[in-house]
């Protein structure tokens, strides 16, 4: 039996590519699109842009419009102080699930390879390189607290804190005291402090919440 890959549908194709593109700025957020255009601009059928439509919008990043077409959906500052609060909550207890299960260096070292990586980034100057290593430590916290439905929540708003970082990346400071911030959560949970480990990226969730929410709001960037 082959271990190769299986190819990509059409449909993940097209999820993919309309993801990539929105990010970009490509499809601009308010902006409508009739399902025939987007499947023009993407070179395939009508179908798989409506299946790859339907998962987007379960994501936050669009709105599927019966007979009107595809909306791309707009963040505003209030849109990511809601999901803020919700990823800080979840979060901080998956900090704190992690510090109590006692994992070993091993076991976090997921977390250290993406700090060592945002550490790079800083270093370098490379803010998307940042950026990405940023997720991959929040991702890496995520899956430490095994809890299903925290993952689900986690990747229904990822998506949309990603666009949000995206247009403020270049807006804030160098972020050196969120890599400290990040540090200090590894070390709480590699000594087994559940309470330190929970408060201490509360604190720092927090804080990204004020940063980019003021950002959005001093640089007018209401819907994003």
């Amino acid at each position: 039996m082959s271990d190769a890959p299986r190819p990509k549908s059409n449909t993940a194709k097209a999820q993919d590519t309309l993801r990539e593109m929105i990010f970009a700025g490509d499809l601009m957020p308010g902006s409508t699109y009739l399902e025939a255009e987007l499947a023009e601009i993407l070179g395939m059928s009508r179908t798989p842009v409506r299946e790859a439509a339907l998962r987007l919008e379960s994501q936050g990043l669009l709105e599927v419009r019966p007979r009107h077409g595809v909306r791309i959906t707009p963040i505003s500052p209030e849109d990511m102080e809601e999901i803020y609060e919700i990823l800080t909550e979840i979060e901080g207890m998956c900090a704190e699930k992690a510090a109590d299960a006692g994992h070993s260096a091993e076991e976090v070292r997921a977390l250290e390879e993406a700090m060592a990586q945002m550490d790079a980034a800083l270093e370098a100057e490379d803010r998307e390189a940042w950026a990405a290593a940023d997720e991959a430590f929040h991702r890496a916290l995520i899956l430490l607290g095994h809890n299903k439905r925290a993952e689900m929540i986690f990747d229904m708003y990822s998506d949309q804190v990603r666009r949000a970082r995206a247009v403020t990346l270049w807006l804030r400071p160098a972020p050196s005291d969120s890599n400290a911030a990040h540090r200090a959560v590894c070390d709480a949970i590699l000594r087994c402090d559940a309470e330190a480990a929970g408060q201490l990226h509360r604190d720092h969730r927090r804080q990204a919440r004020v940063l980019i929410t003021d950002l959005l709001r001093r640089h007018g960037l209401r819907h994003i």
